[in-house]
């Protein structure tokens, strides 16, 4: 998780898993004589203390003996889905920043809890497979526009408590962010319905060791999928060939993922589309009830025609939309 001279980042926000990441990564770098880590921390301008935050995430950073950078989000405010945005605005700073330095891979406080927390958002958001198995311990870049970097996971076996005893134990303070505590955000929800799911026996130990589990599936559904997609997708002019008839022969599952890998490739999106929308897409598709076409993910998706030839008449033709007209679910064209 290096870049140029071995130097390493971590995402810093102030709070518990964070900061103590921040603190075994230095001690690590100590024990192995390599650079430590430089800090990164985002100020989001959301809150009237958050300038005053990342300042002193900056000031602990220099206590410990690191560089620090503070990147501010600035701008106007989406007014309605604010945690994603934010979300897309903190990555967005940070790979521009590690871009702009040579550093390959930036280094997040990921703990179990958010890993079964993240299992449970998914859950209720009606994801497949891949969004319910576990976040990775190296993943690719959460947003688009950044090849090249990737996110580390050192912490996601362990408990948010035992990092915050961690803290104690350095006599290292932590800051409490109040949209932590705001129900009107999903993940908040989700984390205040722990105790009674803990109750229950649904702890945060085995849901994520369900998460591990399908991880493990995905995996061998992963290899499957490359071979559909090698028998079944073709470059075309200006955007990529499908032949439906491959991916009605497949599983099910392996035939949804394939979509998904083909929509995401032509819109350049990190992300996979919704799994209820991805189903109708690809119900459409093995029902021949896609008539002159459909779009999703930022993708038209129509009969290929003279295009196809190569695939006979049931290919399609997958091309990026023009921006007017994208849209998150399949409708006619």
């Amino acid at each position: 998780m290096t870049g140029h001279d071995g130097v390493m980042a971590v995402a810093v926000s102030g709070g518990g898993d964070s900061l103590a990441l921040m603190h075994l990564l230095r001690a690590f770098a100590q024990a192995r004589g390599i650079e430590p880590p430089v800090v990164l921390t985002v100020d989001h301008a959301l809150r009237k203390s958050s300038a005053k935050d990342a300042q002193q995430v900056a000031a602990w950073a220099k206590q410990a003996g690191l560089k620090s950078q503070v990147l501010t989000w600035s701008g106007p405010k989406p007014k309605s889905g604010i945690e994603a945005a934010a979300r897309e605005a903190r990555y967005r700073l940070m790979g521009g920043w590690l871009t702009r330095h040579k550093i390959v891979t930036l280094a997040v406080g990921h703990t179990q809890d958010d890993q079964a927390e993240t299992f449970l958002l998914r859950l209720a958001r009606g994801s497949g497979l891949d969004g319910l198995a576990a976040m990775r311990p190296r993943a690719p870049w959460p947003v688009p526009g950044f090849a090249g970097l990737g996110v580390a996971r050192p912490l996601l076996g362990f408990r948010r408590d035992d990092l915050r005893a961690y803290l104690k134990s350095l006599k290292q303070p932590w800051l409490d962010d109040p949209m932590n505590q705001d129900p009107a955000f999903d993940r908040v929800k989700i984390r205040k319905s722990m105790a009674a799911l803990t109750k229950a026996g649904l702890t945060a130990e085995r849901i994520a060791a369900a998460a591990s589990h399908l991880a493990r599936a995905r995996e061998s559904l992963e290899i499957v999928t490359e071979a559909v997609l090698a028998r079944g997708v073709r470059p075309g002019p200006g955007g990529v060939l499908l032949d439906a008839s491959v991916l009605a022969a497949a599983p099910r599952e392996v035939g949804l993922r394939a979509l998904a890998a083909v929509l995401m490739a032509v819109s350049g999106q990190a992300y996979r589309p919704r799994f209820e929308s991805l189903e109708r897409l690809f119900d459409q598709i093995g029902a021949g009830t896609l008539g002159r076409g459909a779009t999703l993910h930022g993708c038209h998706i129509r009969p290929a025609g003279a295009l196809g030839k190569d695939f006979g008449a049931v290919a399609l033709f997958l091309s990026l939309e023009s921006p007017r007209k994208t849209g998150s679910s399949p409708r006619g064209a």
